[in-house]
């Protein structure tokens, strides 16, 4: 069932309630992906996951008989270093893998989508940027192909950072984004917008042209208790600019399994979210700093890692959704 014949999920208004037995902060640095092997056999469907819950039995993915019109995906959290970007390659590539074609809209000053898909930002002459400040500069002309097969990009640079201040005298500022899209949605199924860790405007921008939010959110305490703000910007979004906005999930990111705090935010994080948070959730390790340094999808650079089963299954319960 697609996300605009479900019924607006809601969330808690308030998450002040949510109360963490241990609060240590997680370590800081680049951290690649895995998951719990998935299960297989008779007690699959009753088995539970890392969530606490049963996993839910989520189909292979139809195969598409044309392409388009394209799910807009923002991939948001105000809070840096929750595994935004890696999930946004990831996601991407394994979508792909399922036959569906994908850009990558680094939307970001920093440009670490661009890096991590082997594209150095500073060397760009044309980026984002001056699609959406120049009117004369044609989207399809600043798309790159990448590495990955039905993967394209809309790099970034540090150029961006001037926009959120020259977009502010702009007439229906919010909706830029949303109008440099519209040339090229057609030609994609799925369009994943990589935000900054900020609530800005150009995030605004993002919300406005999306159709459901992913919300990457680090089995940590201060991360949880960032939530909230993140949601009531979503709810404004939702009620003056994008009536269809919705929240397609919460991934949980940088989970510890071997950590009774991870797992006491984890049960928080389901407690207040429900069926919202996804049955994938991504594990802390040291191995994505070589797909960085790769400069490719770690369904590329380790197909068969826990990693990319991971991203695999995320992609299955997007598509689903």
């Amino acid at each position: 069932m697609s996300t605009s014949q479900q019924p607006t999920r809601r969330v808690p208004d308030d998450l002040s309630r949510v109360s963490i037995a241990t609060e240590t902060g997680g370590d800081s640095g680049e951290y690649d992906v895995t998951a719990a092997e998935e299960p297989n056999g008779k007690d699959a469907k009753n088995k539970l996951g890392p969530t606490g819950r049963p996993r839910r039995e989520i189909p292979e993915p139809p195969l598409l008989e044309r392409h388009g019109p394209a799910r807009v995906v923002a991939m948001c959290n105000q809070k840096g270093g929750v595994g935004k970007t890696t999930s946004t390659i990831n996601l991407g590539a394994a979508l792909a893998e399922y036959g569906r074609r994908v850009l990558l809209v680094d939307f970001d000053p920093q440009g670490a989508l661009s890096v991590g898909l082997g594209i150095q930002p500073h060397e760009l002459d044309q980026t984002v940027y001056n699609v959406i400040m120049e009117r004369s500069v044609d989207i399809e002309g600043v798309v790159r192909k990448t590495r990955v097969e039905n993967v394209d990009l809309l790099p970034s640079n540090i150029d961006l950072s001037a926009a959120e201040v020259q977009l502010v005298a702009e007439v229906g500022r919010e909706h830029t984004l949303l109008r440099v899209l519209r040339p090229v949605m057609d030609q994609y199924d799925y369009v994943l917008v990589d935000c900054q860790p900020s609530l800005g405007l150009l995030t605004v921008n993002a919300l406005t042209a999306a159709d459901g939010v992913i919300i990457p959110l680090e089995c940590e305490f201060f991360s949880l208790r960032g939530v909230a703000l993140l949601i009531d910007t979503i709810e404004k979004v939702r009620e003056r600019l994008n009536p269809k906005l919705d929240i397609t999930g919460i991934l949980a990111t940088m989970f510890d399994p071997r950590t009774l705090h991870s797992k006491e935010v984890m049960a928080r994080v389901v407690e207040a979210f429900g069926d919202t948070v996804f049955d994938t959730v991504i594990n802390r390790t040291v191995r994505f700093p070589e797909t960085t340094v790769a400069g490719e999808p770690i369904t590329r650079w380790a197909p068969r890692s826990a990693g990319a089963t991971a991203y695999r299954a995320l992609a299955r319960e997007v598509i689903a959704r």
